[in-house]
C-alpha cells in the first residue's frame, strides 16, 4: 500500500513510519514540524534505508491538502497530526478544537473526494473520561472526557463513525491508547518534547540526564499500592505495530468502524517507573512529593483482550525496557534532535 502518515515526523508518528516501511508499505509524511524537528526525517530515511517524500504544510489548509491528495495516489491514511497537551488545551480551547478538528475534516473530505477508504485515527484513552470503571474497555460508553485535548478525540471518533456510517467506500480504525513512552533501540529516534515536558518518563530522563534538578511527584496519598498514580505504560514500539496490525485488518475488517485499545492491561506506579529507571540509568534520581495536580485520576489502564483476539497484536515490552531504551534515546540525545 501506499499510506499517508500524517504527522509523519512526531514522535509516535515517526516509530510507525518506520515499522510501516519495514512491512514493505510506501510511506509519504505530511507535518507542518509545529511539535516536530525535520531533522528527523533524515533519521528514518537512514533507518528505513529509503527516501520518504514529505509534504510540509498543516492539514487545516483545505486548498494544500486537496492538492496533495490530487497529485498523489494513497491507499490508506495513518492520522496522527494535531495538538496533544492536556494542559495547553485547557488553557487554548479554541485552537485545540480548530486545530484538531479542522485537520480532521479537511484531510477526511479529500479521502472521499480521492477514493481513499482506509484510515486508522490516533484516539486516546482520554475519552473514557473520569467514570468510566477500570480497566477500560471499548464498549463503554458515554465518552465524556475531562479535557479540551479529550473532548476533539472524542468529537472525531463521533465524526468519523458517522462519515464512515454513510459512505460504504470507507473503512475506519479508532486507537485508544495509554501512556506511550520508550524509544527505538537504535537510540536514533524517540520523544523529543518542546518545552517543559508534560508526561512523567520525558521528565524523569531529563533529571536523569541533567537538563533538570528533580522530579515533582504529584501526591503520594492515593489509593493505590504506593500512593502514586497508576498508569497502563506502553513502549511506543508496540504502540507502532499496533497502528500496522489495524491498517493490515482494515482490509477485511466487516465493520466500517472499528474501536482498539492500545495497552498492556497493567497499571503501574509514578514511583515503580522511577526506580525502573534509576536501574535503567545505574543511578539514583532525585524527586520530591507534592501536591496532588488537579484533574488526575488515582490508576487507569486498558483492557487489550480486543485487538488481542481481532489484531493478534499484544504489548511485549517491559517496562525496564521502555526505560533502558528512553534512555539510551535520551543519553545519545541529551538536548532532543538537533535544530538543523
Amino acid at each position: 500500500m501506499r499510506v499517508l502518515i500524517s504527522g509523519g515526523a512526531g514522535y509516535i508518528g515517526s516509530h510507525t513510519v518506520v515499522q510501516v516501511v519495514a512491512a514493505g508499505h510506501d510511506v509519504v509524511v505530511v507535518d507542518d514540524f509545529s511539535n516536530a524537528k525535520p531533522t528527523v526525517i533524515n533519521r528514518l530515511e537512514a533507518l528505513t534505508g529509503t527516501h520518504i517524500p514529505v509534504h510540509a504544510f498543516d492539514l487545516t489548509d483545505r486548498d494544500k491538502t486537496e492538492r496533495l491528495f490530487a497529485d498523489e495516489r494513497f491507499d490508506a491514511v495513518i492520522h496522527f497530526a494535531g495538538l496533544k497537551a492536556v494542559g495547553e488545551s485547557v488553557d487554548k480551547p479554541l485552537e485545540y478544537y480548530e486545530n484538531n478538528l479542522g485537520s480532521t475534516f479537511s484531510l477526511v473530505r479529500a479521502m472521499r473526494r480521492h477514493g481513499v477508504g482506509k484510515l486508522v485515527f490516533s484516539s486516546s484513552a482520554t475519552v473514557y473520561g473520569d467514570h468510566a470503571p477500570v480497566p477500560y474497555r471499548e464498549d463503554y460508553e458515554p465518552l465524556a472526557a475531562a479535557s479540551p485535548y479529550g473532548r476533539t478525540k472524542v468529537m472525531i471518533e463521533h465524526v468519523l463513525s458517522d462519515v464512515a456510517a454513510a459512505d460504504p467506500g470507507l473503512k475506519v480504525a479508532l486507537l485508544r491508547y495509554f501512556n506511550p513512552i520508550g524509544a527505538h533501540p537504535s537510540g536514533t529516534i524517540g520523544e523529543d518534547p518542546q518545552g517543559i515536558p508534560n508526561n512523567l518518563v520525558p521528565f524523569i530522563a531529563q533529571v536523569a540526564v541533567g537538563r533538570r534538578e528533580k522530579l515533582n511527584v504529584f501526591g503520594d496519598d492515593y489509593p493505590t499500592a504506593d500512593g502514586t498514580c497508576e498508569r497502563d505504560y506502553i513502549h511506543v514500539e508496540d504502540l507502532a505495530a499496533g497502528h500496522l496490525a489495524a491498517l493490515t485488518a482494515l482490509e477485511a475488517a466487516p465493520a466500517p468502524v472499528n474501536v482498539w485499545n492500545l495497552g498492556t492491561g497493567t497499571g503501574t506506579s509514578v514511583l515503580e517507573m522511577l526506580h525502573a529507571f534509576e536501574r535503567a540509568a545505574g543511578k539514583e534520581i532525585p524527586y520530591e512529593v507534592v501536591g496532588r495536580r488537579a484533574g488526575d485520576l488515582p490508576a487507569y489502564w486498558a483492557d487489550p483482550t480486543k485487538a488481542h483476539e481481532e489484531l493478534g497484536w499484544r504489548a511485549t515490552r517491559t517496562v525496564d525496557d521502555m526505560c533502558a531504551d528512553t534512555w539510551r534515546w535520551q543519553q545519545g540525545n541529551p538536548n532532543g534532535y538537533p535544530d538543523a
